[in-house]
């Protein structure tokens, strides 16, 4: 057998030195076990697909760094899950969609959180002004104290991450 084949990977042993302190540590924030769990599995095989050798002197320090990420994640689906499912309790039973249609709609709906919240702030702001809000150029301009021509450069930014969703 070769010495690759029999070595350990850094993960794996990160894993084993820390995943019950992990996922106490996220159990203390959620106050749920089983969402500590799955986002403790989540921290690591985020890592994983890292392809991280070495991981500091520190390893708690990574591993609740990477986990707070996934946390504040989390919140902002349920966030948007809650919002959806008011929508929804508002919706005449009649025009309420299939079970399957209302799970494509909120994946989708996370799908455009996600795209919103990785934008630069500014960027958001003049795309959701002019998408949402129906706002002219000029008038976003006005709004947001900046140039036409750069208002067109967030807002022309915001759509091109749209189609690259697609």
């Amino acid at each position: 057998m070769s010495a690759s084949a029999t070595s350990v990977h850094p993960v794996q042993t990160l894993y084993l030195e820390h995943h019950g302190w992990l996922q106490a540590w996220l159990r203390r924030r959620l106050d749920d076990s089983q969402q500590a769990a799955d986002l403790a599995h989540d921290t690591f095989v985020r890592l994983l697909a890292g392809r991280r050798e070495h991981f500091g002197d520190e390893p708690r320090a990574l591993l609740t760094h990477v986990a707070k990420g996934l946390v504040v994640d989390h919140w902002r689906r349920r966030e948007v899950e809650r919002a959806y499912l008011e929508a929804l309790a508002a919706t005449p039973e009649a025009l309420a969609p299939s079970p399957e249609t209302r799970l494509a709609l909120l994946q989708t709906l996370l799908q455009i959180d996600s795209l919103l919240t990785g934008l630069a702030p500014r960027t958001r702001a003049c795309f959701l002004l002019a998408q949402l809000d129906g706002l002219t150029l000029a008038q976003i301009a006005e709004r947001m104290a900046m140039p036409v021509i750069t208002v067109r450069r967030h807002v022309h930014k915001a759509l091109l991450a749209c189609m690259a969703c697609l």
